[in-house]
C-alpha cells in the first residue's frame, strides 16, 4: 500500500513539475516536442534568440533532476524499509517506471494531443504531429532505460549509505 501511495504523489508532483512550465511557455519544453514540431520551431525567427538558452537550461534540468530524483528515491525506498540491493532497485524502478507509464498515459496521450496549452505559436497547423504517438513510446522506451540507472544508482547509494552508517 505504500508503494502504491508513493507511486500516486510521485505522479502527482510529476504532473505539476512539466505542466506548470509547460502551459506558462510551451517553448520551454521543446526538447520533449516530436521532432518535425521542434524543426518548424528552430526555423521561427521569434524564436531564434530563445531555444539555444532553453536548450542548455533543459538539458542542465534533466541531469541535475535525474540525480535528485536519484537521491530522493533512494530515500524513499530506504525509509520505506528497502536496505538491500535488489529490495531498493525493485522499489525505485517500480517507482520510476510508474511514473514514467503515467507521463506516456496520461500526459502524452492524453494531454499533450489534446490541449491547446501545448500548442507552440506557429505550429498550430502541426496537430498530426501534435497527436503521433510515436516519439512518446520512443521517449517511454528511453525513460525505462533511464529507471533502470536511476535504480542501480539508488540501490548502490542505499548499499553505501547503509555501509558507511551514515543513516
Amino acid at each position: 500500500m505504500a508503494l502504491f501511495i508513493q507511486c500516486v504523489i510521485l505522479c502527482i508532483i510529476f504532473t505539476l513539475l512539466i505542466l506548470i512550465p509547460q502551459f506558462k511557455n510551451p517553448v520551454s519544453q521543446i526538447t520533449s516536442y516530436p521532432p518535425a514540431i521542434r524543426k518548424r520551431v528552430e526555423s521561427l525567427p521569434q524564436y531564434k534568440n530563445s531555444l539555444s538558452q532553453t536548450k542548455k537550461k533543459s538539458i542542465v534540468r534533466k541531469i541535475v533532476g535525474t540525480l535528485a530524483a536519484v537521491i530522493f528515491l533512494a530515500l524513499l525506498a530506504y525509509f520505506s524499509g528497502k536496505t538491500t540491493f535488489i529490495s531498493v532497485f525493485i522499489h525505485v524502478f517500480v517507482l520510476f517506471f510508474t511514473v514514467n507509464m503515467y507521463d506516456l498515459i496520461v500526459l502524452d496521450f492524453l494531454i499533450f494531443p489534446n490541449s491547446k496549452k501545448v500548442i507552440i505559436p506557429g505550429t498550430e497547423d502541426m496537430i498530426a504531429e501534435y497527436k503521433n504517438p510515436l516519439h512518446h513510446i520512443k521517449g517511454a522506451c528511453k525513460g525505462t532505460l533511464i529507471g533502470v540507472v536511476a535504480a542501480i544508482l539508488a540501490a548502490s547509494l542505499v548499499v553505501l549509505i547503509k555501509q558507511t552508517g551514515l543513516l
